[in-house]
């Protein structure tokens, strides 16, 4: 028995085909009357139980691309075809993946890439299962029914009327707020037939915690992008630590003496210190030298991933962990150095569980009840005043015992200024030769200039300062109008007393060279710099003292005496 629907002229693109059980039509209209097509599908049917049918194929070696969508039911193949042109994204798709439908079906089931389909006419034509449970709908009731009876402040329709996608929305449904995309779909005339609306994250929370790993990234990255050109310049150690004053000798003589020793050294000075560079030569110069140090910057890791990055974890510990697990910076420290910048801001409860990894070196990952041993020495660095921490117990005393077994303070530049004609000739030449500049020089009285200033950004000041200038500068002689320093600091008004947390005394002792200066020229340059740096943090009186490189203390000080209700 067969039957051919009269209607269908033999131009048409699409049609129908349905076999019986031993592959003979039982009914053909459109394509499904081309004998060609009829004998390649039948031998595919009659095959079936040897190589199963997929809900979606392309039919080859026909005349043109036919895509096949197929059915089996009541012992009978029913076979959707559709002729396209060569060059069609879909055929090729199809073509090219033989679990194609498998994907589709993904893409309108799975719950994470939940969507929700409207027609030209703004009505709901497709909804995922994860929506018409939210919504609260049977499954297909909403099929048929303007989008805006269905989702409340849906704005489908205005896409349907601009053409223009909608990424990044916060739209409000059933009193919850989602993160959403609608995108108009166009058809190869492209003219608009409907559009898509899909939810990209829960909540603008969600935004946010990723907006957060996203920036701790790029912190990370940066601080690894600073540490590798002096991981790789650094060689013996030492010899990287530039200087010949009296301070930079001491400094070493404690470096050579410690870095034998197999014991926890904190490192504590001002930020931009080279706090990093001390800790580099110690592990250079220690019999743990043959592997690599690892470097942890406490500061620039979530509070809640801290756990995670220092200990590992277990695959799917978490949501968001690898499968495979990960290695944790202890573990990876084994039989080498770990350095663990800016400790000072570490949570206090991985303060805890650090404390206990330090006592016998043992730790277990993320999710796991697996004890793991790890043999590493600890050399930690902080800019952070401990004594004020540990009284505000903000820091744990027995935790600071156990990093400090040798505690070495690394000067600021105000108390070596005799040493920054070798330093920023240094910098000089190695800006130069890492960017292939030429002839660059330091003009009469540069030296000098630079040695005026008291440079509470340090050494890392004065190397950003060094590489302005020659960016920047015309010729080839650099003068002191290209050393680009912050107007605050444009001075030769040295501040003296500053109170220095890291010093022994709390006091600066001279450097031989420095400028004296009128008492009240001193005064003004020294209300200037308070008044500007508070102004630059919004009145932020830690950043500003920070910013300084001064206690906060001494910033009270100051304030009270300008102004007492500052």
């Amino acid at each position: 028995m067969y039957s051919v629907n009269k209607k269908t002229n033999s131009g048409t693109r699409s049609g129908v085909l349905v076999l019986s059980i031993d592959g003979v039509a039982v009914f053909a209209a459109g394509t499904g009357q081309d004998s060609h097509v009829q004998e390649k599908l039948g031998t595919l049917w009659k095959n079936r139980d040897l190589r199963p049918l997929p809900a979606m194929f392309t039919l080859k070696g026909t005349s043109e691309p036919i895509t096949v969508l197929s059915f089996a039911a009541a012992a009978t193949g029913c076979f959707v075809l559709y002729r396209h042109d060569g060059g069609d994204p879909l055929y090729e798709f199809v073509s090219s993946v033989d679990f194609s439908a498998d994907i589709l079906r993904h893409f309108v089931t799975d719950p994470y890439e939940a969507i929700t389909v409207v027609d030209h006419e703004a009505r709901v034509r497709y909804m995922s299962p994860v929506h018409e449970k939210f919504f609260g709908i049977q499954r297909g009731d909403a099929s048929g029914a303007d989008v805006n009876t269905i989702i409340e402040n849906s704005r489908l329709a205005a896409v349907l009327r601009s053409g223009k996608t909608e990424v990044g929305q916060i739209q409000t449904m059933r009193g919850k707020s989602r993160v959403v995309s609608r995108t108009p779909i166009t058809n190869p005339e492209g003219q608009i037939v409907g559009a898509i609306g899909q939810v990209m994250f829960k909540s603008p929370a969600a935004v946010e915690t990723l907006s957060a790993e996203i920036k701790r990234l790029r912190q990370e990255i940066n601080f690894y992008e600073r540490e590798l050109p002096r991981m790789r310049e650094a060689g013996p150690g030492l010899e990287f630590i530039i200087g010949q004053s009296e301070a930079v000798r001491k400094l070493k003589e404690r470096i050579e003496k410690v870095a034998p020793l197999d014991v926890s050294v904190l490192l504590v000075g001002e930020s931009g210190v080279g706090k990093d560079l001390v800790a580099h030569a110690i592990h250079q110069l220690s019999r743990r030298r043959i592997k690599d140090m690892v470097l942890v910057n406490a500061a620039a890791i979530p509070g809640n991933l801290v756990e995670a990055e220092l200990f590992g974890y277990d695959g799917g510990a978490f949501t968001g962990a690898e499968k495979r697990g990960r290695t944790g910076k202890f573990e990876e420290a084994d039989h080498t150095t770990l350095f663990l910048d800016e400790i000072g801001d570490m949570p206090l409860d991985i303060q805890v569980k650090v404390l206990r990894t330090l006592q016998d070196g043992s730790f277990q990952r993320v999710g796991s009840s697996t004890q793991r041993r790890s043999d590493f020495r600890l050399i930690s660095a902080s800019n952070r005043d401990f004594q004020r921490m540990l009284a505000s117990n903000d820091f744990r005393l027995d935790l600071f015992y156990r990093i400090s077994a040798v505690t070495i303070r690394v000067p600021p530049l105000r108390e070596r200024l005799e040493d920054v004609p070798l330093l920023a000739t240094a910098f000089l030449e190695r800006f130069m030769r890492r960017h292939q500049i030429q002839d660059k020089y330091f003009g009469p009285g540069v030296i000098e200039y630079l040695q005026s200033l008291p440079w509470p950004g340090n050494i890392r000041q004065l190397q950003h300062t060094i590489e302005r200038a020659v960016i920047f500068s015309e010729r080839n002689e650099i003068s002191c109008d290209d050393c680009d320093v912050p107007l605050e600091l444009g001075t030769g008004i040295v501040l003296e007393g500053i109170d220095d947390p890291f010093s022994d005394d709390h006091t600066t002792p001279p450097s031989s060279g420095r400028p004296v200066a009128v008492r009240k020229a001193k005064a003004q340059v020294e209300t200037d710099m308070i008044l500007d740096a508070l102004r630059r943090f919004e009145g932020n009186k830690k950043k500003a003292a920070e910013y300084l490189g001064i206690s906060r203390s001494h910033l009270y000080k100051k304030l009270s005496e300008l102004d007492p209700g500052l």
